[in-house]
């Protein structure tokens, strides 16, 4: 071989090594990069663990928070709200009665017939209507007279056979998921809105009677016989299905529970006493807060940032509006800490509650081989295109952590609510059966998340008690149930 030729070997020879190394090192690199990816979601699926030890620890919490709200205003965390509901719906009323459901930017006006405990449910009709978004942060004179006015139009096209005997008012239950101070089932002052709405000349003032004023001058002839929120009228609707039902549960954008209370048992309770001796407890449990929950550095700092720190805690760690939040919150460190999504951090990834939690329960959800959904949800979303079968197995599985711990502590919750009814354990050698009357998005449609908290439910009560509580699904309980509510507290004798 000539000189040259030797040369240009050699020449060739040292690209060839170059070439190697720089994809062995590349190789390395990915693998470092890799593994970095892996620690960190190793490391916050240990951090979010909720052993049933630790749960049982929640539910414990739960329940002494529960005997220190009911004690005193202001002794807890939790409200523990007293909703002046101390006559559920037996199943004997009968009648015409009419709801309105306001909680977010749609509201539902109903009517229910009712045809006492042989017919039950006769009928049921409703109407669902969009608030415009400048009465959400006009004046309460305003939204309430566009709602009356609806309400009149639903009224005047009624059949005759709805039409009431002369001299008898129709009556509404009024679904208000706002934050409210009653002082009776149907007086209430407005203590804040919340939900995108702003109209500062409603908040400290009695919201049925802006409604009734409002209905007044749209002329309609309705009385209001109930307020109640929707966790409430969830549990009267539950109640007047299955009398077994003592407990109900949102699970959707946020999350409430409400359950019935012996009225002896509430020390700030002074009313009188009513026949059946119970009271409906509006808990307000997602401001639940205790040393228990496995919070994260992602949690925190959701919480940091949000519009309410420090507040409503357990519905951070549970509801539909944040599970979403959380997932981005990892995958972004992750991006920023690793090549899994490229060199760079995807710009969308940077963006808060961009992912929402339908989203996150698609890709829970995706059981294709390649995992497609994931794939398409990552691209359109976040626009992070052609990812690894590795990144989107990664993201599959920080979706069941975070889903897991949510429906574990929502479980652990509800334990805490039994506990303090009495209901975990049982009695006399027989245990009482009890319903939990479940609603919400989150619920209905998040089926992992749903059967992960069923499961657990299981798995924290004694095997005999557990057969006796059931979880089951109410839906649209809350406008159906402040219908009923009219109904139990109508003004006229049955």
């Amino acid at each position: 071989m000539g000189k040259v030729g030797v040369t240009a070997a050699v020449v060739v020879g040292a690209a060839v090594c170059a070439a190697v190394g720089l994809l062995v090192r590349n190789q390395l690199r990915s693998s470092g990069q890799c593994a970095r990816a892996d620690a960190i979601l190793k490391e916050f699926k240990d951090k979010c663990g909720a052993q049933n030890s630790k749960l049982k620890q929640v539910a414990d919490a739960m329940t002494v928070e529960m005997h220190a709200g009911l004690a005193s205003e202001g002794g807890s965390k939790l409200k523990m709200l007293i909703s002046y509901v101390d006559n559920l719906p037996s199943g004997a009323e009968e009648g015409v009665y009419y709801a309105l459901d306001l909680g977010g930017t749609n509201f539902r006006v109903l009517r229910v017939q009712l045809g006492g405990t042989e017919r039950g449910i006769i009928n049921r009709e409703f109407r669902e209507v969009s608030i415009p978004p400048n009465l959400m942060v006009g004046t309460s004179q305003e939204l309430f007279d566009y709602i009356a006015a609806e309400l009149a139009k639903f009224v005047a096209q009624e059949e005759d056979r709805f039409h009431l005997p002369f001299g008898r008012k129709r009556e509404l239950g009024f679904t208000f998921s706002f934050p409210v101070m009653q002082t009776s089932i149907n007086t209430g002052t407005l203590a804040r809105w919340t939900k995108g709405f702003s109209i500062d000349d409603a908040v400290g003032k009695d919201v049925v009677g802006a409604l009734s004023s409002a209905m007044e001058r749209q002329g309609v002839d309705m009385h209001v016989s109930a307020l109640v929120n929707d966790t409430v009228g969830t549990l009267a609707g539950g109640k007047y299905a299955n009398k077994d039902v003592a407990v109900a549960v949102i699970m959707g954008t946020g999350t409430n529970a409400a359950y019935v209370e012996r009225s002896q048992a509430i020390p700030k309770w002074h009313g009188p006493q009513s026949e059946s001796g119970e009271m409906v407890i509006n808990m307000e449990w997602g401001n639940f807060r205790s040393s228990h929950l496995p919070l994260t550095e992602y949690d925190i700092g959701l919480d940091a940032e949000s519009l309410n720190p420090g507040e409503q805690m357990f519905e951070k760690l549970t509801s539909g509006m944040y599970l979403g939040e959380i997932v981005r919150r990892v995958l972004c460190r992750i991006a920023e800490e690793s090549t899994l999504f490229g060199d760079t951090v995807p710009p969308k990834l940077k963006t808060p509650f961009i992912l929402r939690t339908p989203d996150m329960s698609a890709m829970h959800h995706d059981t294709s081989y390649d995992l497609k959904v994931v794939g398409s949800k990552l691209k359109d979303i976040l626009e992070i295109s052609n990812t690894s079968l590795k990144a989107r197995k990664l993201v599959v599985e920080l979706c069941s952590i975070v889903a897991t711990r949510g429906a574990r502590l929502a479980a652990a919750g509800i334990l805490g609510i039994l506990k303090k009814m009495g209901r975990d354990i049982s009695r006399d050698g027989e245990p009482q059966r009890t319903i939990i009357a479940m609603d919400g998005g989150l619920y209905e449609h998040y089926t992992v998340y749903r059967v992960c908290l069923e499961t657990t439910l299981r798995e924290l009560l004694d095997a005999e008690v557990s057969k006796n509580v059931v979880c089951e699904h109410f839906n649209d309980g809350s406008g159906t149930g402040a219908a009923l509510l009219a109904a139990s507290h109508s003004s006229y004798a049955s």
